[in-house]
């Protein structure tokens, strides 16, 4: 029986001496996984632009002007392409994202066929394409997928601050659709949106409490585009990112943890740190969906660096 997470337990661990939650949330991770063995995903924007959500983070929405260049979904031809070359760079998972409220069954066909196509060069496939209906759920399930991406965001506290488009239960909805249809789930959220503390600690004792784990869990750095309403948004303190990089290994102890958004504002430093935690998953390559990402020969030199090799699947 998974156990059940309360806010106050969670919180008495978030705050204990930084040494110390460290130690535990490394001893979890070495319980359940090679400490010096790091997941790499690439990411894709297959539809990039124009999306009906208010997301008050996401540069694609409609809702703002952020200079960005709207283009329609990529041919599959062109998916594959770049798929081949994520998996040359070292990435043994291929996530693609559309700018969608969610999908029309008409174009969720032609993601299928991109899945389809991914999954024979050996890669596992993730997609994050929105709100999806229970028999999407299973299209992309008879495709081949793993991993469906669908983050909460935040707190359920906090997240109409951030979008009122489509409600938390909404997004929970999706996860069990996803669920229903055996495919992996993949859910985190955003840190540095204004949220304090609590809502990070809610936000990580939300995803614990699912009915199972998620089995992939990004820990996005909000990433301050102008033209969003946090564009001028103060920095989350890199401390309170690392415990709850630590808080989610201890919480969810058999999850991916992965660094995600914003990782190129981080220094080496803070993301040694975030590994020491537990994260054990990164985003690979130049861009994650429209937003720019350390480079790849810069992620080799700090794995070198630090003695990690990346995982083969």
């Amino acid at each position: 029986m998974q156990k059940k997470w309360t806010l106050q337990k969670a919180k008495e661990i978030f705050d204990l001496p930084l040494i110390e939650l460290l130690h535990q949330a490394q001893s979890v991770h070495r319980n359940n996984f090679d400490p010096n063995k790091v997941q790499v995903s690439t990411l894709l924007s297959i539809k990039t632009g124009s999306c009906p959500e208010n997301c008050s983070y996401c540069p694609q929405s409609a809702h703002y002007k952020t200079g960005l260049k709207k283009e329609p979904l990529m041919e599959v031809e062109a998916v594959i392409a770049a798929a081949k070359l994520a998996k040359e760079a070292g990435s043994s998972r291929f996530c693609m994202g559309a700018a969608w409220r969610g999908p029309r069954d008409e174009d969720l066909s032609i993601v299928c066929e991109m899945v389809s196509e991914v999954k024979k060069l050996g890669l596992e496939t993730c997609v994050t394409l929105g709100l999806l209906e229970n028999h999407q759920a299973s299209m992309l399930k008879d495709a081949g997928l793993d991993f469906y991406n669908h983050n909460i965001d935040t707190s359920p506290e906090f997240y109409d601050k951030i979008i009122t488009t489509r409600t938390f239960e909404d997004r929970l909805k999706t996860l069990e659709s996803v669920r229903k249809a055996g495919v992996k789930v993949c859910c985190g959220g955003i840190l540095g949106m204004g949220e304090t503390n609590d809502d990070r600690i809610n936000m990580l004792v939300s995803l614990a409490n699912l009915d199972e784990q998620p089995e992939s869990v990004p820990i996005n750095k909000l990433i301050k585009i102008p033209g969003t309403p946090l564009e001028n948004q103060n920095d989350i303190d890199p401390f309170d990112f690392v415990r709850t990089i630590a808080l989610a290994r201890i919480l969810m102890p058999k999850s991916y943890v992965r660094l995600s958004a914003g990782r190129e504002q981080m220094s080496d430093e803070l993301q040694a740190l975030c590994f020491m935690g537990g994260a054990n998953s990164i985003f690979y390559g130049e861009k994650l969906l429209t937003a720019n990402n350390p480079v790849p020969e810069q992620d080799n030199q700090l794995f070198k660096r630090l003695g990690l090799e990346k995982l083969t699947i």
